[in-house]
């Protein structure tokens, strides 16, 4: 595959895009970047530090000054937040509920988004979060947006969070799916929204492999 390609996966949280996104780039050989990781790294040490998330300037601070890498590991790719790894606590419930509202913050997305740019110029790339065809990867050739109804996605949050041990209860997490969801779609910098090039796919009823090669597909025609 050609080191410029690059495909763009956005789409509400738990619409599919990790799981496809993951798949998706072990199939045509490239490496998988969840750019939603960093913003959760940065939430996660802005709770450890007791930051007001109220206050702007300081998260921003913290975005332009915090050390995170991403690193490969026989189970897959680690997050490293100061040299400490981070990558199991990045879904936590308090992270769930603060990542949206710290993302927001236009500081926040300006001290990331070039570090995100970076890594795409590495090679090819399969990169999912909530801009990258709008913002992030702008100019990418292939753009897809996942969707599904938030009772669909709040099932499939609630899912991952029992196979990581956790006891979730339906109805809150869908009611902070859809906070975030409002979070996500009405801020002004870089808000939800699927690229104007984009395939749109609603993923209510489909399954894995579906997706996956509906993307595959697309990426082929592309």
């Amino acid at each position: 595959m050609s080191a410029s390609i690059a495909i763009a996966i956005d789409g509400p949280v738990a619409s599919g895009k990790t799981a496809v996104g993951k798949e998706v780039a072990r199939r045509l050989g490239c490496r998988f970047l969840d750019t939603g990781g960093t913003y959760r790294a940065v939430t996660l040490e802005a709770l450890r530090l007791q930051l007001d998330l109220d206050h702007d300037s300081r998260l921003t601070d913290l975005a332009e000054h915090i050390d995170i890498e991403l690193v490969g590991g026989p189970d897959g790719d680690r997050w490293l937040v100061e040299g400490v790894d981070v990558t199991d606590e990045l879904r936590s419930p308090e992270v769930d509920r603060a990542v949206s509202k710290v993302s927001a913050v236009s500081g926040v997305r300006a001290a990331v988004v070039p570090q995100q740019r970076r890594i795409a110029t590495q090679g090819p790339i399969v990169m999912v979060g909530r801009d990258i065809g709008t913002v992030v990867l702008h100019d990418a050739r292939v753009k897809v947006y996942l969707d599904a109804s938030p009772e669909v996605r709040a099932q499939r949050r609630c899912l991952e969070m029992e196979q990581s041990g956790q006891s979730p209860n339906l109805e809150r997490v869908l009611e902070d799916l859809l906070r975030r969801d409002r979070i996500d779609s009405e801020r002004d910098d870089s808000p939800l929204m699927p690229a104007d090039d984009a395939l749109i796919i609603d993923t209510d009823g489909l399954g894995l492999e579906q997706v996956v090669a509906s993307v595959i597909d697309h990426a082929g025609a592309a």
